[in-house]
């Protein structure tokens, strides 16, 4: 198992203060998780929260990723020591951890992700090559991304410490659940909303973190941009897949209505 993602690149790119770009992966497919991976984007979450696939289903798309350049991190279900452990074990390269309320949990989620930490310890999956990876157990802790999510105004309250734990790199806005948290029904760019997350990004900054995001369209993506987050996800495979089936069957719905071409080609009738 090779690849750019597994020399800790993108946890460098965010440390030199790069935006990277990403999207979700939450159909369970080995094949949309490759097409992602291949379309180009820096860093991809196969999503185990709120998505079709399973931790059976996993290591198909992580093997899918590993030769695209993608990072691929996991979300998954919840601040639970065993989701962590899998996830990492089958070769993600970081996790993504939902519904914080604390500074505790950030710490939590953190311990989960490092040897030094909580992790448990075994060299013979896929993340350790099946043993045949050489390695300390502090290089692979200093590798392995842990990104927290703020989503609930508890979260929102503490993200000043939790942006200040010693191990978190991203400090990750969920815009619906966290409008819906604060009492908001707006969308993700909505003024109030990103006046409310001004503060995640500032708390990043303050302590050498990434702030990041995931929208549904770039318009969304631009706004948070100009508010200082640097790790921008925009739709998910999905999503995507959706909205151009749905466009292109619009097209030809339209198409169908329209009286036929008859002009002729070259001498020829078009009929």
């Amino acid at each position: 198992m090779s690849g750019p993602s597994l020399d800790g690149v993108l946890r460098s790119r965010l440390a030199a203060g790069e935006t990277v770009l990403g999207s979700f992966v939450n159909l369970g497919s080995s094949l949309t998780a490759e097409i992602m991976g291949i379309a180009g984007f820096d860093w991809l979450v196969l999503d185990l929260e709120h998505g079709a696939g399973s931790e059976q289903l996993l290591a198909g798309q992580l093997q899918a990723l590993a030769h695209t350049g993608a990072t691929a991190l996991v979300r998954v279900e919840g601040i639970d020591q065993a989701r962590v452990l899998h996830a990492l074990d089958a070769g993600a390269d970081g996790v993504l951890v939902p519904r914080l309320r604390s500074v505790d949990d950030a710490r939590r989620a953190v311990e989960y992700c490092r040897y030094g930490g909580a992790r448990g310890v075994a060299r013979y999956n896929r993340s350790w090559q099946w043993g045949l990876r050489a390695g300390t157990l502090a290089e692979a802790d200093a590798r392995v991304i842990c990104a927290v999510q703020i989503e609930t105004a508890e979260a929102l309250a503490a993200v000043s410490g939790i942006a200040a734990v010693d191990g978190v790199d991203i400090v990750f806005v969920g815009p619906a659940d966290l409008a819906h948290s604060l009492s908001l029904e707006c969308a993700p760019d909505d003024p109030e909303l990103l006046e409310r997350v001004a503060v995640v990004a500032a708390a990043a900054r303050e302590h050498g973190k990434a702030a990041g995001v995931l929208v549904g369209t770039v318009e969304q993506a631009a706004a948070y941009h100009d508010a200082g987050f640097r790790f921008l996800g925009c739709g998910s495979d999905s999503g995507l897949l959706a909205g151009a089936a749905r466009h292109v069957a619009g097209e030809l719905r339209a198409l169908s209505a329209a009286p036929p071409n008859t002009t002729t080609v070259g001498g020829m009738s078009g009929r």
